[in-house]
């Protein structure tokens, strides 16, 4: 039977579900692209009929392939007129399954509405890797036809498989895709006595997570590398991070890392250490930025604009408080641009946006912020006014200032526009002699404000 008449809605016409495609993709970005194809333990099955009802139905497949999959996603495949998947998906497929087999091009998601649009009028199953709506292809499907006509019957992640096989309780797990990103996103869930689990890239990846706890100091941390979880070849090994080596896993790997080690600690909240920083001086001291931090009052999902980023420790400590946080550090220094490139690997959110330019013209184009932070250019003419002209109603903006000049800016826009002005002088104990006293930082002038 066809899967689309087990539902009531009316199917639109090929030509309207293709256009509201292409009109999705441009706003998937690549790491989303990328994990389309996937990659885990299990596999999924996307069923498009061209009967009335919705257009997709995901159904979980494991690595164990046919014998695991349930009654509907079988009856999907049998009633499929082509099937669409990656070389190794496709031969999960038994001899009954007789409809056509098409191999992904790459990249995958610019390609989907052609595919679809391409075979209007036939019934067409997808095999998609991992649980469809964990990191797989049943979430991008939805976000480009919409969740009205996706339908997903899951089979167990290879995260569920590899938790289950460990006694690992999920809720008390960090979980990592590095699917498509860099190893260096490990670094905010490295803590004593925590655990992950990863999603491995390809077969490099246990290697490289390995020698990253090993290099923060978390070399007697177990790894555990669990291959194929689900089929018939699984495999499970286990050893120390810096014992581990550059030996080559299955491409189809979860790593399960448990912290053990004495490094140094890099907490989450706001007030990293100053030392934690390259900078050639120009840096929001340790116990300014919390306060700020705190000022601007990230939430999941925001996008912060850093003008006048400096070493960038507001923009990086924004996106640290959360993984869905977001920022766009602004510097008109090569130098600095690059100093903060690197603060943002080495503190583990290699995903800020850096625009080398001077404000206000490099603000042009960006994407609308929740937040803003000025920590350079205050007396520069029209930085003030792009970055308020850019807020949305309810946004924040926060500006420091440390020079006479730029305090007495400062002080005009609070008498101008109100919001909240704050001095805060911090004193360090340092050396006298042989004895110890208090030795003064530049105070620095905060004036925050929400957009009415």
């Amino acid at each position: 039977m066809a899967v689309g008449l087990l539902y009531g809605a009316r199917r639109p016409k090929a030509q309207d579900l293709s256009e509201k495609l292409n009109s999705s993709v441009e706003h998937v970005g690549p790491r989303r692209r990328a994990l389309a194809d996937g990659a885990g333990a299990g596999d999924s099955v996307i069923s498009v009929t061209s009967d009335s009802g919705p257009e997709l139905t995901v159904v979980g497949i494991g690595a164990d392939g046919w014998p695991g999959l349930a009654g509907p996603g079988r009856d999907a495949l049998a009633a499929a007129e082509v099937v669409f998947g990656s070389v190794r998906q496709l031969a999960l497929l038994p001899p009954e399954v007789t409809a056509e087999r098409i191999a992904w091009p790459s990249p995958l998601v610019p390609a989907l509405p052609g595919l679809l649009a391409d075979h209007t009028g036939r019934v067409i199953c997808v095999l998609a890797s991992g649980d469809p709506m964990f990191h797989g292809i049943g979430a991008t499907l939805v976000r480009l036809a919409g969740a009205d006509r996706v339908r997903v019957l899951p089979h167990p992640s290879s995260i569920s498989l590899a938790a289950a096989r460990l006694g690992w309780p999920l809720p008390e797990v960090d979980v990592l895709s590095l699917v498509t990103a860099p190893v260096v996103e490990l670094h905010p869930l490295v803590h004593p006595g925590r655990r992950i689990l990863v999603l491995s890239r390809d077969g490099s990846t246990p290697a490289q997570v390995a020698a990253l706890v090993t290099a923060r100091g978390y070399g007697d941390s177990s790894v555990t590398v669990l291959s194929a979880l689900g089929g018939p070849s699984a495999t499970v090994r286990s050893g120390t991070a810096s014992t581990w080596g550059d030996a080559e896993a299955d491409p189809l790997t979860i790593v399960a890392v448990e912290c053990v080690g004495t490094g140094r600690p890099v907490p989450l909240v706001p007030g990293l250490s100053d030392d934690l920083y390259d900078s050639d001086g120009q840096l929001t001291k340790r116990e300014v930025r919390a306060v700020t931090l705190a000022t601007l009052g990230p939430q999941p999902g925001e996008l912060l604009w850093d003008v006048g980023a400096g070493s960038g420790s507001i923009a990086i400590e924004w996106m640290r408080s959360h993984r869905a946080c977001r920022a766009v550090a602004i510097e008109s220094s090569p130098e600095r641009a690059a100093r903060i490139a690197g603060n943002a690997e080495a503190l583990g959110v290699p995903g800020l946006r850096l625009v080398e330019g001077r404000a206000p013209d490099a603000l042009a184009g960006l994407p609308t912020p929740a937040a803003i932070f000025i920590g350079g250019g205050l007396t520069r003419d029209g930085v003030v006014e792009a970055c308020l002209a850019a807020l949305p109603r309810g946004g924040r903006l926060v500006a420091n200032a440390v020079t006479l000049e730029s305090e007495a800016v400062l002080a005009g826009l609070h008498a101008k526009l109100g919001g909240e002005l704050t001095r805060i002088a911090v004193n360090r104990a340092a050396p006298v002699g042989g004895f110890t006293g208090w030795r003064a930082m530049m105070p620095v002038t905060i004036w925050a404000l929400v957009k009415p």
